[in-house]
């Protein structure tokens, strides 16, 4: 799989050493950017790195990854359009939707988009993927290819759908960052010292997080198998039941997936 990555910021940096490391080749992999820095941030990979983007160079490659900012988009996409052919296009822009994309790139259709996660850049990210309907077998499965060598990838049947994504996923990791802040300062204003709390408050949910990916059961049925009645557990539980912090949750994320919505409409008037 020849791959041009068109942007070398932090998710395309991201990217490329998850392929690398599962094994592509990386003279097959091209990251263009202008900046110095980037290039030599993912030239450390032995990925062979441009200032700018040629015919001959995409005409070789089976796909092209988007990673550069959405407020440049329209613009790199007019530099991009004469030299598409058939190649698969993946944005990870956040926010750019594919019927924008496809009209700033002259009616181009094989086209995926990408809402992946911070914790990519660990490999253990979480993206959603949505296509337009001129996007093969062959092609979705390379997209999945792409985005599978930083963390799991999932198909929505509707681009909208991938506001959702952006609410649980995309802002995801700021909510569990949230909840980690507020277990620390909780266990510092119960005597903990700051590093005691915080290394606990880490420990924990990182626990608790791989034993509800590998325990094959449901993240409810494990909360009540630690909930004695009467007992620490079900006092905290019932704290947070009577200020609502399930629902406020909820309307946290569903604020995110609104405020996604805007930004699309947002970009889409670029």
């Amino acid at each position: 799989m020849k791959i041009a990555f068109i942007g070398a910021g932090n998710m395309a940096g991201a990217l490329i050493g998850g392929l690398v490391a599962q094994g592509n080749d990386p003279l097959d992999i091209v990251a263009i950017d202008p900046g110095a820095d980037a290039r030599e941030r993912v030239a450390v990979h032995g990925v062979r790195t441009g200032v700018a983007a040629d015919a001959t160079t995409l005409a070789s490659c089976e796909v092209i990854v988007l990673a550069v900012k959405p407020q440049i988009l329209r613009a790199v996409a007019g530099q991009l359009a004469p030299w598409l052919q058939r190649q698969l296009v993946i944005s990870v822009a956040a926010g750019i939707r594919l019927q924008d994309l496809s009209r700033w790139l002259g009616g181009y259709r094989h086209l995926v988009r990408a809402m992946p996660n911070t914790p990519a850049q660990i490999g253990l990210g979480a993206t959603g993927l949505a296509a337009l309907d001129e996007v093969s077998a062959h092609q979705k499965a390379l997209a999945t290819a792409v985005m599978d060598a930083v963390g799991m990838t999932v198909w929505v049947e509707q681009e909208n759908q991938l506001d959702a994504v952006t609410a649980v996923s995309g802002s995801g990791p700021a909510y569990v960052f949230y909840f980690i802040e507020a277990m620390a300062e909780a266990g510092v204003q119960m005597g903990l010292g700051p590093a005691q709390a915080q290394a606990l408050a880490l420990a924990t949910f990182n626990g608790a997080a791989q034993l509800a990916s590998q325990a094959g059961e449901t993240p409810e049925i494990l909360r009540e198998r630690v909930t004695s009645k009467g007992g620490t557990t079900a006092a905290a539980l019932a704290s947070f039941a009577h200020a609502q912090v399930k629902q406020r949750i909820i309307d946290g994320a569903i604020a995110a997936k609104l405020r996604a919505t805007e930004i699309g409409n947002e970009m889409g008037a670029l």
